[in-house]
């Protein structure tokens, strides 16, 4: 992690800017070519829903501006984001809220986050909460066009939350390809559009270079 020098930053007037605003966040929403992750998926016995979690933090950390986080009076760009997601246990309709490293290779995520869901046992482990999150859920029973997410508008310190929130839904087949509804919500203040194509790109990348 380093601290950004306020004064020489590009960005600042932008980041003063929809700091000034009531509501800073922004939602956008898109479709995901993921055929081939859906083909390795099933080649290698995983879990869809973690291995796309895994991909995905890895393009967002991949941009620098996703990693921006604001620590007191600085801006900060973290090392790295980890992954929090919903998850249900089997039958079971409440969904619990699972926190993970980002470490080793899919495979061996999607272990030790299916273990980790397994063995937990409350809703949230607030020991994990951070600034340094991505929030991930799904809805897989929709054809996903868009989604916005509960924030605590009360909070001081609402404007300054930098951590990105993306929701996808399920399968749908376009033209013999497996597309799916994905929804990013971000706070303006750190993120525009052109960052929100990085990510989507560097998404697909990674995708399109997994062994098949």
């Amino acid at each position: 992690m380093h601290k950004l020098d306020l004064q020489k930053w590009e960005r600042k007037e932008v980041f003063d800017f929809f700091g000034s605003i009531s509501n800073p966040f922004y939602m956008i929403s898109f479709r995901q070519d993921v055929t081939k992750l859906y083909q390795y998926v099933k080649k290698n016995h995983l879990s869809f829903y973690l291995s796309f979690i895994y991909l995905c933090t890895q393009a967002f950390n991949s941009v620098e501006e996703f990693r921006l986080a604001i620590r007191g009076e600085d801006v900060v760009v973290l090392d790295g984001r980890r992954p929090s997601f919903t998850d249900l246990h089997k039958g079971s309709e409440v969904f619990h809220i699972v926190t993970v490293p980002l470490e080793g290779s899919i495979s061996e995520f999607c272990a030790n986050a299916s273990r980790t869901s397994e063995n937990q046992h409350c809703f949230i482990d607030y020991a994990k909460e951070s600034d340094e999150l991505i929030y991930f859920s799904c809805c897989p029973t929709i054809d996903l066009t868009g989604c916005t997410n509960e924030m605590n508008t009360s909070s001081p310190n609402f404007k300054n939350d930098s951590c990105p929130r993306v929701t996808w839904g399920k399968f749908v087949e376009e033209s013999g390809k497996m597309v799916l509804g994905m929804s990013l919500e971000v706070n303006h203040r750190f993120i525009d559009g052109i960052h929100i194509g990085k990510f989507t790109a560097a998404l697909t990348k990674l995708i399109d270079n997994l062994p098949i």
